[in-house]
Order: C-alpha cells, then structure tokens, then sequence
C-alpha cells in the first residue's frame, strides 16, 4: 500500500488481517442450523404463549412438578418422594422430565460475532431451561460493545433464542498503528474485531473516526469511485485524501467536500480519469483543478511535466 498522508508526515496504511471463518454455528435467522438440528421461525410465535409470558411457563412448570410428584409418591415411599423433591428447586425437578437447555439459537449478529453473545449469555448445556434468568442474560449480552438492543426468547421445553440489534458499524478506524471498529457517530466499538469487518471502509488519521460520518454518505453515491478507495486518510484533522487501491490520490478541500466531487464526477464524464488511472486529482481549490496523470514528473520549479511519449 502507497504511504498515506498524516498530520503533514508519510505513514503507511497498515493493511487489514483477512476475515476468519467462524467456528461457532450459524444464526438460525441466517438458515445455519446444526447438523441433525431443524429449526423453524414459527417457533417465535410459539414464544409468545410459552417463552415470553412468565406465568404460562410457570403454570405448566407447576402442573408438571406436581404429576412428578405424584407419579413419585405413587411409585415410592413418600418419605423418599417429598424429600427428593423438598431438595430440589421446581426448575432442577423439571430438568429430569426433559426441560434442559438443549440449543441456543443467536439472531441478528454478523457472521463471526455470534460468539460474543454466547459467551457473554454464559449458558451451559442441559442448564435446567426454567431456571435461566432471562433478564440477566439479556443484561449480559447488553454489554457486548457492538450489541445496541437483546432480548431473550425461551422456547419450551429445551431452546432458547437470543435476538440482538447490532450498533450501526460504520468504518474501521486505524490511528497509531491500532486498528478499532467505529459506529455511526464515530465511536469505537469494545469488543468488535476489525479483522472481521474487512468489507467496511477504512479512516486513517486523527480525528478521521469521528468525521468519516460526514464523508462516507457522499462516497457511497458513487459506486464506482468507492469501489477503487484503499483508505480516507486525514489530514490535520481538516480535510480528506482518497487513496485509491492503484496509487492515486484525490485530494479534498477543507470545505465544500461535496462540491468538490461533484467537480470530480464532471471530470470523470469527460476524461474517464478514475477509469483511466492517476497519479493525482487537487480538488482542493474550486477555481482550478489539477490532475497530474500517471507517468508524469514535476522538475524543480514545480512544473508538472507530461508522461514520455511512445
């Protein structure tokens, strides 16, 4: 990668570690159910008589406990019957009938961060299922950096679903050699690897997290034009270089951004410059834009001379 621009000084762009696959399974909301698991989006409307209305579940948990009880005094001697039941709580009873957490099932996470949620869920297999604190899990997995919104879905009698929003994850930002996931209004996220958000664009500089939100709209209406972009890199904290993945530079002016690249697609239109390839666009003054083609040289009194011919 060419050396980018940096509070005045040349630094390198440090290029960004290539996505790992994950090594968790799959978002059923992404159809990645285990091998010799079905799992059916029906079920969520299931949750919303039995793993979303606490009574429900505890009126079937207590007519469940009180026919093991039942079958025990009917089949033992009831001494032994009420104290193995006095020992144990309603959810622990339930769990040897069948209750047990079998799957959790994470909705909404991008492919790789699933595994946040469920450590942070911290369930266990065969967990008895009505003895998980929902509210507390939903608590844990809130402070995941890049989760905005939980909640948590128990689907009777062995699943449950953990729906997460995830912060809207704008750019990666790399400013002294640190590579961190920023959002929307340019805050890092805790706990978002950038090497698995290789596909979102990259700010370099001081202060490039926080202002990437205003410039990153107006790129993404030329397609084309962020297609070919390595790096917006910062300058001083005021203005933006583009990097392109060939070498180019386009420079931006401290204001009027948008005017500029208005300039920028007129040139396009007319030369093909993007197309074609560059050394250098200056956009930086509206009056007069420079563009130095590849090949070109600039002699002492800063001349910019044209590529040899042939």
């Amino acid at each position: 990668m060419a050396a980018v621009m940096r509070g005045g000084t040349a630094s390198q762009a440090k290029p960004r570690a290539k996505a790992q696959a994950p090594r968790i399974n799959k978002s059923a909301s992404r159809g990645g159910a285990r091998a010799g698991e079905t799992y059916h989006p029906a079920k969520l409307h299931a949750a919303n008589r039995v793993g979303l209305n606490p009574r429900i579940a505890l009126m079937v948990a207590g007519g469940v406990f009180v026919l093991g009880l039942g079958v025990a005094l009917f089949t033992g001697t009831r001494s032994q019957a009420v104290g193995h039941f006095a020992g144990m709580s309603m959810a622990d009873a339930l769990a040897g009938l069948g209750f047990r957490t079998k799957a959790v099932h994470v909705q909404g996470a991008e492919p790789g961060a699933e595994q946040a949620v469920l450590t942070a869920a911290h369930i266990y297999k065969d967990q008895p299922i009505l003895g998980v604190d929902l509210e507390a899990v939903r608590q844990r997995v809130l402070a995941v950096g890049w989760v905005k919104q939980a909640k948590v879905i128990r689907l009777l009698p062995d699943t449950l679903v953990i729906a997460v929003t995830p912060r809207n994850l704008m750019a990666v930002w790399q400013f002294q050699g640190v590579d961190q996931v920023v959002d929307n209004d340019g805050k890092p996220v805790p706990q978002a690897d950038p090497s698995r958000f290789a596909d979102l664009p990259l700010v370099v500089g001081q202060g490039a997290g926080e202002a990437a939100s205003a410039i990153l709209p107006l790129l993404r209406q030329r397609p084309q034009l962020m297609g070919q972009l390595e790096a917006l890199v910062r300058v001083d904290d005021r203005r933006w270089d583009l990097r392109l993945k060939d070498g180019g530079i386009i420079q931006l002016p401290e204001e009027g951004a948008d005017s500029a690249l208005i300039q920028l697609d007129q040139l396009e239109q007319k030369a093909r410059v993007i197309e074609l390839g560059f050394e250098r666009i200056d956009l930086r003054d509206p009056d007069a834009v420079a563009v130095r083609p590849k090949g070109t040289t600039t002699d002492p009194s800063g001349a910019i001379s044209p590529p040899p011919q042939g």
